[in-house]
């Protein structure tokens, strides 16, 4: 009991030092000392304890999970075998079009994605792309915001950022679309346009299928205690790299069939 203690009062450490870091607007730096975490499962513990934190101090609840790190390379890049999650403050989740204020962010990178939202609860359990599917209720074209305080990657460390909260930082989200059982979602094609630079990618480049992501979030938030709740969406990882818009920037995120969503960045 006394090490369950020590440990929780640790946890609670490390999310009063990463909330004061924030609001110093301190640069992401890996945690050391007596605040260094000795593996994942404490990570998400501590991350329990920042969000819990932040709850108490903003007023707003979970809209859901981003789903971190869907790359092979970037995976090997800080030492994991598997994605991370974190979780969507609801006051962070705006609807597109969009205007972003990067004064309100240290420095904000932007994803592009597929958010799925479930129509009902999951319960706790093991979950494959098939068995997920019944409990999604819409998908979205979205953006997913990333806030990674100008963290020098060389010093990337993967359970300073899952305590972190996974650098989640906010969503825009595109009109739902209800209908989308009749896609391919490993190949539907996807098209950014951004600043007139056009890229394009499919919907399985995360995990292969946006649907295998969000099963893969359900286990590991089933093996945490947590669960997916009725209304909760779920970012299934970018399709294209990371970008870090400077002022004035336009982009306009589409997937075939199934909608677009539209950002630019203001002071």
């Amino acid at each position: 009991m006394a090490e369950a203690g020590r440990n929780l009062e640790k946890e609670r450490a490390v999310a009063r030092h990463l909330l004061e870091e924030h609001a110093g607007r301190l640069r992401y730096e890996t945690l050391y000392g007596e605040l260094a975490l000795s593996d994942i499962a404490e990570a998400y513990r501590a991350q329990e304890a920042f969000v819990s934190k932040y709850q108490e101090r903003s007023g707003a609840s979970i809209a859901g999970y981003k789903i971190a790190l869907t790359s092979a390379a970037m995976q090997a890049f800080v030492g994991v075998e598997h994605p991370l999650l974190g979780a969507i403050f609801d006051q962070t989740v705006v609807p597109s079009p969009a205007e972003i204020s990067l004064a309100e962010f240290q420095h904000v990178g932007i994803e592009f994605e597929l958010a799925l939202r479930l129509g009902r609860t999951v319960p706790a359990g093991t979950y494959d792309a098939d068995s997920i599917a019944p409990f999604v209720d819409a998908v979205f074209p979205a953006f997913e915001l990333i806030e990674d305080r100008n963290a020098v990657y060389e010093n990337f460390d993967a359970k300073t950022l899952v305590a972190d909260n996974a650098w989640s930082g906010g969503v825009v989200l595109g009109a739902p679309i209800m209908d989308w059982r009749g896609f391919d979602l490993t190949a539907t094609p996807t098209r950014l346009d951004a600043n007139g630079e056009i890229e394009s990618a499919v919907t399985g480049a995360a995990l292969g299928n946006p649907l295998t992501a969000l099963a893969w979030a359900a286990n590991e938030l089933s093996t945490q205690g947590r669960a997916l709740e009725a209304g909760m969406i779920v970012m299934t990882g970018s399709t294209l790299k990371t970008r870090f818009p400077g002022l004035g920037e336009q982009f306009l995120y589409e997937i075939e069939g199934i909608g677009s969503v539209q950002m630019s960045t203001v002071p």
